[in-house]
């Protein structure tokens, strides 16, 4: 679950970059380390969202080897044009750096949930200004009255240590934390004129990318669902879940180092997903 870049991020930009690095041994493939499951799900309790918090919850209490049933990280089969582009125009309009306007169409929900997953799986999650703007711009009014309070708690001060940040949400000097979501695709389960459910199943990217860091980046694979309403003119998440995988048979690509990982963070940006 910078989800999950961890951070002093004031603006989408900072969340756009695409900080990625590789574990040292192949984060697709070989022997990844496996999460604590109870660890994540209890927070995820706590929380009630925030898929790139579980993933941070793993990634800072690695140890034990469990899976999830496979019949539980599936989600409804998308059709086979589920992502294929609409040949819509992509929204051209941005608060606080997140994309915003989408159409009160199947096509419009799909962006809104695939970009809302993208920045609430950025680094400014773990920055408690940055946290509330994303809410207040992303979430009902309803939704923000009952997740803000339970996610400052969460992101509390012991929390941001495991994971190697200061009480601000910043790493140490000349290290990198990452936190990020990759969307690989998005299909609408339920939709009417005012509401609507999207899953996006995407690759989650988590950890510290530095020299002194003990810890590197780390992949997992999640389905995020949304529950949208659409509100003061756009689309605005009520609800959510998050689920494991599907993830795809590991590959035989090699780690790269973490000078190499620090690099490609500072040179790649991220984008706007418009279906």
């Amino acid at each position: 679950m910078s989800p999950g870049d961890e951070q002093g991020y004031s603006d989408y930009a900072e969340t756009g970059h695409t900080r990625t690095r590789l574990p040292d041994t192949d984060p697709y493939g070989g022997a990844p380390r496996r999460p604590n499951r109870s660890s994540s799900r209890s927070l995820v309790t706590v929380v009630g969202v925030v898929v790139l918090l579980i993933a941070a919850i793993a990634f800072a209490n690695r140890g034990d080897d469990s899976s999830a049933d496979d019949a539980s990280a599936q989600t409804d089969k998308p059709t086979s044009s589920a992502t294929s582009a609409s040949g819509m125009r992509p929204v051209e309009a941005k608060s606080a750096g997140v994309p915003t306007g989408f159409a009160q169409t199947e096509q419009g929900a799909q962006s809104a949930a695939t970009n809302y997953a993208v920045a609430l799986g950025s680094t400014g999650m773990f920055i408690k200004d940055s946290r509330h703007r994303l809410l207040g711009l992303l979430y009902t009014p309803e939704a923000v009255d009952r997740l803000q309070g339970p996610m400052d708690q969460a992101y509390s001060t012991d929390f941001l240590a495991k994971m190697g940040l200061d009480a601000a949400g910043n790493p140490p000097k000349g290290n990198t934390f990452v936190s990020r979501v990759i969307p690989v695709g998005a299909t609408v389960q339920q939709y009417s004129a005012d509401s609507a459910k999207v899953a996006v199943w995407y690759v989650g990217l988590i950890g510290m990318a530095g020299s002194t860091s003990t810890d590197p980046v780390t992949s997992s694979w999640k389905t995020w669902t949304f529950d949208l309403r659409w509100s003061d003119g756009d689309w605005k998440i009520d609800s959510e879940t998050q689920q494991d995988g599907p993830a795809p048979v590991p590959g035989d690509d090699k780690a790269a180092t973490s000078d190499e990982i620090s690099k490609a963070i500072e040179e790649y940006g991220g984008f706007t997903y418009a279906r």
